[in-house]
Parts: structure tokens; sequence; C-alpha cells
């Protein structure tokens, strides 16, 4: 097994990317991504390699996101923070606002909702999604498509 060092030197940019999907919020991704990795060295005995060390820095990821979530709930007004999330797939959702955004990808079901965070919000590829989700490049791309067309067929329903 590689050495921590060069664990956190491959993976580090991967955790805080997909944190920062998740949190817009530079700041608190750093602090969970060291968090992450502090909680990696203290049970790397327990990972039996059945799946990508990325897939699993990224459930432990998850797992210090949501602990972060219950000790502190969400106090920022989403429209305040939409300023600062800008990406090309912004352009191709644009005829929602942010908060109507939002709304939708909180009721999208499970992986669609999380490969378009990562995607929208965390601008990751494709590449590194498929890498953190523990599939292929190409079911990222196919997953995150049909969860951007569930999203607009929910805004055409709306409007009928």
């Amino acid at each position: 097994m590689q050495s921590m060092d060069e664990i956190y030197q491959k993976y580090a940019r991967t955790v805080y990317k997909y944190l920062l999907s998740r949190t817009q919020n530079e700041a608190l991704a750093e602090e969970l991504t060291q968090e992450t990795f502090y909680q990696a060295i203290q049970s790397i005995d327990r990972f039996e390699g059945k799946c990508k060390l990325s897939t699993w820095l990224c459930a432990i990821a998850k797992h210090q996101l949501l602990s972060y979530q219950r000790k502190h709930p969400l106090q920022d007004n989403l429209e305040e923070t939409s300023s600062s999330v800008e990406s090309a797939e912004d352009k191709v959702l644009g005829s929602m606002n942010y908060v109507e955004l939002m709304k939708r990808l909180h009721l999208c079901p499970e992986p669609f909702r999380e490969i378009l965070y990562m995607r929208i919000f965390g601008n990751l590829s494709f590449k590194e999604i498929g890498e953190i989700m523990g599939q292929t490049e190409n079911w990222a791309r196919v997953t995150y498509y049909r969860g951007k067309e569930k999203l607009k067929k929910g805004l055409s329903e709306d409007e009928k």
C-alpha cells in the first residue's frame, strides 16, 4: 500500500472537489478534506481493498459532511451563495432560478442528485465523478444526462 503522503497527494484534490460540489464553500470543503484524511489515517487498517481508494475516501468525506451538517444545520440563504456558483451546466439549466434548481435537485433520486451536484457545483469531470462513484466515465456521463433530462422534464410539466 502507498504511504499516506502519497495517498494524500494523489487524492486530496478529488476529495476536495467532491466536498466543494456538495458544500459550495471553499473553507468548509478544505476543513472537511483535512478531517477526511485524518479519519482515513485512523481507519486505514479497515480498508479491505474491495473498492477503489478514491471511492473509500469519498465515502469517508460524505460521512464527514453528513456529520458536520447534523452539528451545523443549514443557516445560509441559498440565494446568497448562488452568485459564486457559475458553470457551463448552469447555462443549460438557466431557465430555472437558483432556489428552484436546488429544490428540483433535492427531489431528484439518487444517484442522479449526487452526480448533478458534483458536475454542476463541483465542476468535476465525468472521469472524476465515475472514479468517486466507483463507476466508469461513460456511466457518469449517461447518468448525468438522464438526471439533467429529469430536471428539464419536471420544468416542462410545471409550465403546463
